[in-house]
């Protein structure tokens, strides 16, 4: 094969890989009824004859070779699929221009020198790539890796305690939110460590008890349930509870089981003493409806999220969303009985979910906090990959479960080249990072 690398939109080289063809082929006859994966790859393998006849050695960009796979289906007489691959890629643009739209119209609230700052510490610690990191590993200096990260993270959430520390006259309610598996929990934890160190007393309220019965959740095609979304928890009770507590009064909140999907309501007692800060830790907790009962001046909103800057072989980061699924793959089967597989095909309700009621709201945080840590990788890889090519396996030729094929091929493909880490003595009890794989000196 002569074809190396294709030039992506933004100009960056990337290497070449046909599947993605394939795949974009057999997501656009999937949409119109088809089922056959192979065909998929016949026609993915003329577009690459095409390709190098075309270009030879030299570097198509995806619009090229976007327009190959159209010319390629309609001379193959793939008539009805060449107008969907047309319409999906139609969409796509849409979506970019949409993006871009909102890019410019928000620019000054997207943390570009957070993940400037991210970046530079990392090339300052040699963790910036898979490959720095198995020189890390290669050279027996993971252990300093993991006590540089470890110090890093924990100074973020002592910087945020001091912010809440600046408006503590006004505050009563600190809500911490972010997407999924951000490690909300621990950070929550820290924070409020500092804040008791100068004098002041937390008192958390669960969320999670608020879902509503699993029977009530909406099902999709393939009788799944969507936790992701904020109207599966009970917004007016919430909204009730705290205005009570507020007004120092006691309630009584829900109490909800994972395992059976079922709510208990009016049984942990709870109050507000009037020098308490109520914590609110919610994937949902910038959501205006979640706490539209709290005056503004009285919040105080931290935002967590994993930005990370780790390039693969390829040249590409790893996607933020990729390092939470891995984490949540961990937790989901231990803490709500899900396989890890399961998981990822349960992952585009948590993307929806995020882009739709988390992410626009990261604006309104008073403070960020980065809780990607770099040596995690390796010693998520030990616990996962093996579970990668099965999903592969099993869902490449499922014409609805697409998604959970390219995610998981792009997850295989960065961790293959990268070196595993299999000690878990190494990360300290009280890393956020056990949040997910257990072993923690807090109770989550």
């Amino acid at each position: 094969m002569s074809i190396r690398q294709i030039v992506k939109r933004n100009g960056i080289p990337v290497d070449y890989d046909r599947d993605r063809i394939a795949t974009a082929i057999f997501k656009a006859a999937a949409s119109i009824g088809g089922t056959d994966r192979g065909e998929s790859e016949r026609l993915a393998s003329i577009v690459e004859q095409r390709l190098e006849s075309m270009y030879g050695s030299e570097s198509p960009t995806v619009e090229d070779v976007q327009d190959v796979v159209e010319t390629v289906l309609i001379s193959e007489g793939r008539v009805n699929t060449s107008r969907a691959y047309i319409s999906y890629r139609t969409q796509r643009a849409q979506r970019r221009e949409s993006r871009a739209d909102l890019a410019a119209s928000t620019f000054n609230n997207i943390p570009y020198k957070k993940i400037y700052d991210v970046l530079c510490w990392n090339l300052d610690h040699g963790c910036e790539s898979v490959a720095a990191l198995n020189r890390i590993i290669e050279k027996k200096m993971f252990g300093e890796l993991v006590a540089a990260c470890e110090k890093r993270y924990l100074s973020e959430c002592r910087a945020a305690a001091s912010n809440v520390l600046d408006h503590i006259d006004d505050i009563r309610v600190i809500i911490v939110a972010g997407p999924s598996s951000s490690g909300k929990t621990t950070t929550t934890i820290k924070m409020m460590e500092q804040l008791e160190a100068e004098g002041y007393v937390q008192k958390a309220i669960n969320i999670d008890h608020y879902f509503f019965n699993l029977e009530d959740h909406p099902r999709d095609e393939f009788g799944d349930y969507d936790y992701e979304t904020p109207q599966a928890l009970d917004l007016d009770l919430i909204n009730q509870h705290l205005g009570q507590l507020l007004a120092g009064e006691t309630i009584r909140t829900p109490h909800y089981d994972f395992q059976t999907g079922q709510r208990t309501l009016e049984v942990h007692e709870m109050s507000l003493a009037s020098k308490e800060i109520l914590l609110i830790d919610s994937l949902h907790g910038l959501y205006p409806d979640m706490t539209a009962a709290v005056p503004d001046k009285n919040k105080f909103r931290l935002y967590i999220e994993t930005l990370g800057q780790l390039r693969g072989e390829s040249g590409e980061f790893m996607r933020w969303a990729d390092h939470r699924l891995m984490r949540r793959m961990i937790r989901d089967s231990w803490h709500r009985n899900h396989k890890p597989e399961e998981t990822i095909t349960h992952w585009h309700y948590v993307r929806k979910s995020e882009l739709q009621h988390i992410i626009p709201y990261n604006v309104s945080a008073d403070y960020l906090v980065n809780s990607a840590m770099p040596y995690e990788i390796p010693i998520l890889k030990n616990k996962l990959f093996h579970y990668f090519p099965d999903a592969m396996a099993q869902f490449k030729d499922h014409p609805k479960r697409q998604d959970a094929y390219i995610r998981a091929k792009r997850v295989f493909d960065l961790l293959s080249p990268l070196k595993t880490w299999n000690e878990d003595n190494i990360v300290p009890c009280t890393s956020h990072l056990r949040e997910f794989i257990g072993g923690s000196r807090y109770e989550y």
